[in-house]
């Protein structure tokens, strides 16, 4: 089953980040992604500021869904997403897992008009 068919489900904390191996696995199915420290990050670039706030809307959507939130910054069309679980203050599953359907939704449908 590929990360996007996923759910996250809640770390506990007290178990350890995922490394190794099972880091480049994971890795290898969110290529977009890069590693920075303890956390996953990726930057998405927009027509415009509207397309870019849709998608953030988007992500936050999808965040209240599985549970999962990650730090997302905005500057005019460019979109930055930081992914990290913070009880274990490193990469868990879910990270991957939302990582995976954020790239499902790239290229949201607008829901504004660019002429407001």
């Amino acid at each position: 089953m590929s990360l996007s068919q996923k759910s996250c489900t809640p770390c506990k904390g007290g178990i350890p980040p995922v490394e190794g191996e099972r880091l480049n696995e994971f890795l290898k199915e969110v290529p977009e992604w890069q590693l920075r420290g303890n956390k996953i990050e990726r930057m998405f670039v927009f027509k415009n500021f509207i397309e870019a706030l849709d998608f953030v809307n988007e992500v936050g959507r999808l965040a209240e869904v599985e549970a999962h939130h990650p730090d997302i910054s905005i500057h005019y069309k460019e979109v930055t997403i930081l992914l990290w679980t913070h009880k274990i203050n490193g990469l868990f599953d879910n990270d991957f897992i939302l990582a995976a359907k954020i790239d499902n939704i790239t290229q949201p449908a607008p829901t504004f008009s660019a002429t407001l």
